[in-house]
């Protein structure tokens, strides 16, 4: 099968599944949608994706992704950065990012506002929250993540839009249901705080192994890369 008919029955697959986790648990389909992870993977697969009906191209590395954005700007898609963003990399990810996932310190944020401004543009961006407490991943803290928000609500051009998380890594989806569960409580915290210029309306979690869990627990959108495109290069 050529890589287009192959990438495009796998992506909607995933829709297909996507679909029935909503459904399952009472949600609607068109509340969550699909972050089409493209890292590692080239122009050629990202084409394919979206030729296939992928609206949103997440990528992890601003250089290997400023090669497939520059390659593909006139499609019609959003772009979303999923991985650790580095201040001196604020700029390019501000020209080409719809979403940023990964903020997580006051210090990055102010970065990206700050070339907001010059880029002007009004940068929207999650809270990346740090649920295992795992010492390899970034990620503000659980009990740090609300007054991140309330000092990220300062900034002119930044506009948080919710929150996102990674999990650690299991090889069943239900030892993760608990960590999906609890960013979706931290969200529902923060809401509740009403902080001004802060959006709550996005929970970006869950990936191939475990999505459906994440679904079921409140996801709005998911990060899917090796069901779509295949085992990384």
């Amino acid at each position: 099968m050529q890589m287009g008919a192959e990438i495009g029955k796998r992506l909607a697959d995933v829709r297909a599944r996507m679909a029935a986790a909503a459904k399952g648990c009472g949600r609607r389909p068109e509340d969550i949608h699909l972050v089409a992870v493209g890292k590692t993977h080239p122009v050629e697969a990202i084409a394919a994706a979206i030729a296939a009906g992928a609206a949103i191209i997440g990528e992890s590395y601003v250089q290997e992704a400023r090669t497939k954005y520059d390659a593909l700007a006139q499609q019609p898609v959003q772009w979303h950065f999923i991985g650790r963003l580095q201040t001196n990399k604020a700029k390019y990810a501000v020209r080409m990012f719809d979403l940023i996932h990964t903020v997580d310190s006051l210090k990055l944020g102010a970065e990206l506002d700050r070339q907001a401004q010059k880029a002007g543009k009004f940068q929207q961006v999650l809270i990346q929250v740090n649920v295992g407490i795992e010492a390899q991943k970034a990620g503000v803290t659980p009990e740090a993540a609300p007054d991140l928000a309330r000092e990220l609500s300062s900034l002119s051009h930044l506009k948080v839009k919710g929150l996102m998380a990674i999990p650690p890594y299991f090889d069943d989806p239900e030892r993760a249901r608990p960590h999906f569960a609890a960013l979706r409580a931290l969200r529902n915290r923060i809401a509740a705080r009403a902080i001004p210029q802060i959006g709550m309306g996005i929970l970006s979690m869950g990936m191939t192994g475990d999505f459906e869990a994440a679904i079921e627990e409140g996801a709005t959108l998911v990060r899917i890369g090796s069901a779509i495109f295949g085992e990384r290069t």
